[in-house]
């Protein structure tokens, strides 16, 4: 199945009208990540009382559902650090802010370490490939902080926004994915020192 389509659980969460159920379904998942449980389909179908045929309907595959779930608390993660008056550092640039705390946030959130931990592969694939469309949606977040921040005179690059865009990401991935990619445990602060070295204000 196509992990990039649209399904009733997309059209919900960008403000269509459609099942509701598929909403809970999706809430439902997101409770199940965040406590360290596996997404189980066959699980989750039996909790909401409905067959896997329809679960599957509503929010499309497994990994299209936990691709939603893991935006989702991304996406929230980054509305809450963009709306905190912290973020303005003397000294520092408030885009390097953002996304110094936004790593310490992915490493420390339980359900992302268990993810991580028990199930290694299919979390590369989803969040650092085109499998999907978690990383196209990453990457459109931070471009816009750092178009923000560079129109603003907040950041001097001397690279092209889409460049320097793609090493962020390159960044933040190869920080909150290192277990996985050396076998090393993840230090935030390592990530920190090297998104405020490379996203200095003028």
């Amino acid at each position: 199945m196509d992990a990039t389509a649209s399904t009733p659980l997309r059209e919900l969460l960008e403000g269509s009208t459609g099942r509701p159920t598929a909403l809970e379904a999706f809430r439902l998942a997101r409770r199940t990540f965040l406590a360290g449980g596996r997404v189980d389909m066959g699980a989750l179908a039996r909790e909401l009382g409905v067959n896997r045929a329809t679960l599957y309907r509503w929010v499309g595959s497994r990994e299209q559902l936990l691709v939603e779930v893991l935006w989702s608390l991304a996406r929230r993660t980054f509305e809450r650090l963009i709306a905190d008056p912290d973020t303005a550092v003397p000294g520092r640039s408030r885009v390097a802010t953002v996304l110094d705390a936004w790593v310490h946030g992915v490493i420390a959130n339980r359900g992302m370490q268990v993810f991580v931990e028990n199930e290694g592969e299919l979390a590369l694939r989803l969040l650092t490939t085109r499998a999907t469309d978690y990383q196209s949606r990453l990457l459109a977040q931070v471009r816009r902080l750092l178009a923000e921040d560079v129109e603003a005179g907040r950041v001097r690059s001397e690279m092209p926004l889409e460049d320097l865009t793609y090493v962020v990401v390159r960044i933040l991935e190869s920080y909150v994915y290192l277990t996985l990619i050396t076998g090393e445990q993840p230090d935030p602060d390592r990530a920190g020192r090297v998104l405020h070295a490379l996203l200095r204000p003028p």
